[in-house]
């Protein structure tokens, strides 16, 4: 394992490993309050493998990841795969989108029981109904992005896998965010947990932050606008809805710009041949929906474009903090329209400081003043409810 993570080249723990580390290793149950970016993956992963390196081979699954989207789940195999390189550790991600001959490779891994299965709620339960599923000897459980999946509506996905798993486990819980519905959760799953936070509610300060006020009608015209610039190599657009995010691909291909659009609509396999050609820079514009705002490791964004004001400040946090990673600089711009307005203040007020207001170019024309109204839905207790992405 060392000769992975040395391959990998990490040489410091981050805060939260150094947290979380040697609590997994006493096999206490965790609740943790961490950031994308902060290192949690790693801090989960490491003393899984080191523990399952302990133990003799028995052909059982000895760990479960619960993830929200299907991307996160390959992401952190990915990792899997380099931590565990050297060693005898099996993973395998299991997700929903894919076709007949993807299910069956799942069904071996899981009734045959690779070591670690990281998979998404609707997926596993699938495989759980049918009752090959080896979980008797399971004993750790991870919740990674937990408040992601409650939003998203997996609560009751989440009780019924639960409900196959053997009760006396570890379990390990990690959110962005602590509002009330995570609390309970935490209640009715973990025992005895330690508590750690490793939040840091505030952006990276290397990311220039500024917002156009506009009216709806503007948008596409601004994203156009910003995109002509000759040094952008890579730029994610974010949007709120599937329906605005194929609209504005649409127009900016129109327009000769080199963008495509990823969501839930979209054929898993071209969702990752999508995503592959971001982050091998040979698409410059990647117009996402919040599937893409938390776990997806893209480095060298040079810009992150709100097209649509987030819901909440966490969300606004976690979109804009895909640029400016490592050691790079980046900068977000928000598109806010009349009605967002209040949506937006409410993030200047998470943040502690007005985001400045940029001037729109004279050819797009002027657009309304900035007077928000406090905005009751949201801000950083306020989550959305509803529908998956």
């Amino acid at each position: 394992m060392l000769e992975g993570i040395d391959a990998i080249g990490f040489e410091n723990a981050t805060p939260v490993q150094e947290a979380t580390i040697p609590l997994i290793l006493a096999k206490k149950d965790i609740i943790a309050a961490a950031q994308t970016g902060t290192g949690k993956t790693a801090a989960f992963l490491l003393p899984l493998i080191n523990r399952i390196l302990e133990q003799p081979e028995d052909g059982q699954i000895k760990a479960l990841v619960i993830v929200p989207t299907r991307e996160l789940a390959v992401q952190i195999d990915q990792q899997l795969e380099g931590l565990s390189y050297y060693t005898s550790v099996s993973s395998l991600a299991v997700y929903g989108g894919g076709d007949g001959q993807s299910f069956d490779r799942e069904k071996k891994a899981l009734s045959e029981g690779a070591d670690i299965i990281i998979g998404t709620p609707g997926r596993l339960i699938a495989h759980l109904n049918m009752n090959y599923v080896k979980v008797g000897k399971l004993e750790v459980l991870v919740l990674d992005e937990a408040d992601r999946m409650l939003d998203m509506g997996f609560n009751e996905d989440i009780t019924k896998i639960i409900g196959y798993l053997p009760k006396e486990r570890q379990t390990l819980l990690f959110s962005a965010t602590m509002p009330a519905k995570i609390r309970e959760l935490s209640k009715k799953i973990l025992k005895n947990p330690e508590e750690i936070s490793i939040a840091i509610s505030k952006p990276n300060e290397k990311i220039v932050q500024a917002a156009f006020v506009c009216y709806d009608g503007q948008k596409i015209d601004l994203a156009k606008h910003i995109l002509k610039a000759d040094f952008l190599r890579s730029v994610i657009i974010f949007c709120s809805t599937k329906d605005n995010a194929k609209r504005l691909t649409k127009e900016l291909k129109r327009n000769d710009v080199p963008a495509e659009e990823i969501h839930s609509d979209l054929e898993q396999k071209t969702r990752e041949q999508v995503l592959s050609a971001f982050k091998q820079k040979k698409l410059k514009v990647l117009v996402a929906t919040d599937i893409l705002s938390r776990g997806i490791d893209v480095e060298d964004i040079d810009i992150v474009i709100n097209y649509d004001v987030p819901n909440d400040g966490e969300d606004y946090i976690h979109r804009i903090g895909r640029t400016a990673r490592a050691a790079s600089t980046g900068a977000a711009f928000t598109f806010v329209n009349e009605k967002e307005q209040s949506k937006f203040l409410s993030i200047e007020n998470l943040l502690g400081k007005p985001v400045p207001k940029a001037k729109i170019p004279s050819h797009i024309g002027d657009g309304p003043a900035y007077s928000p109204k406090p905005y009751r839905g949201g801000g950083k207790g306020g989550r959305r409810k509803g529908g998956r992405k």
